[in-house]
């Protein structure tokens, strides 16, 4: 050996330096006092719910929270009693298949107003037509629903979907169309909890089993093989 090298071999190793628990862990662990202590778990409800783009069920937030869903039950009730008596200009309602936040519907000219300014944002005749055989009629297809109205849908379709009002629900088995049924959105803009809630309109619309013989790639107004 060299004089400048240096023999290493016996000299104790280094302990590696502890790693930091994650931030996420201290965030949640903080929190989690915060929920014991008074009015937390109404707070809590209430921060998720702001920032929620959907409704979101009680379970779902009893399983964030780590709370039993009675408990979030209650603590709901309390904040939609709570904001009924102070006269808030939002209300927190359960439709859609959860909770989430809406305007008051004492101010619903005004905030029409605000989201509207000038524009027109209605559906046309057609859409709306459309939209309410599909959802007496769903999973239907393009085709089925054409032979309702005696009309392309086509375009409508498209502008239902891209409206989030209706969704794909797979394909029919016999013929291989899309087959399409309204969305929890659809549910979330009438105020319904389910499907069960629509008005009484589908025994005026035909049953399916009268359409089962419709060319689904047929175009109602033109002559087959044109």
């Amino acid at each position: 050996m060299t004089e400048t090298e240096t023999d290493t071999t016996n000299e104790p190793q280094q302990a590696p330096e502890p790693q930091q628990a994650p931030e996420r862990e201290t965030d949640l662990a903080a929190a989690a006092r915060v929920l014991d202590e008074p009015g937390g778990l109404p707070a809590a409800l209430e921060a998720i719910l702001m920032v929620a783009d959907t409704p979101v069920p009680t379970t779902q937030l009893a399983t964030v929270l780590a709370r039993p869903e009675a408990e979030i039950e209650r603590a709901l009730a309390e904040l939609v009693a709570g904001y009924e008596s102070e006269h808030r200009g939002f209300v927190l309602r359960e439709q859609g298949g959860g909770w989430r936040y809406y305007s008051h519907p004492t101010f619903a000219p005004v905030v029409d107003a605000f989201v509207l300014d000038g524009q027109t944002a209605r559906l046309t005749q057609a859409s709306l037509e459309t939209l309410a055989v599909i959802a007496y009629r769903q999973p239907i297809s393009r085709g089925r629903i054409a032979a309702i109205r005696g009309v392309n849908v086509d375009g409508v379709v498209r502008t239902l979907a891209s409206r989030g009002l209706i969704e794909e629900a797979g394909q029919d088995p016999d013929g291989g169309a899309n087959l399409y049924r309204t969305s929890s959105y659809f549910l979330e803009r009438l105020g319904l909890r389910n499907l069960d809630e629509l008005p009484p309109l589908a025994p005026y619309l035909p049953e399916l089993d009268e359409l089962d013989g419709i060319d689904e790639n047929h175009e109602p107004g033109r002559v087959p093989g044109t």
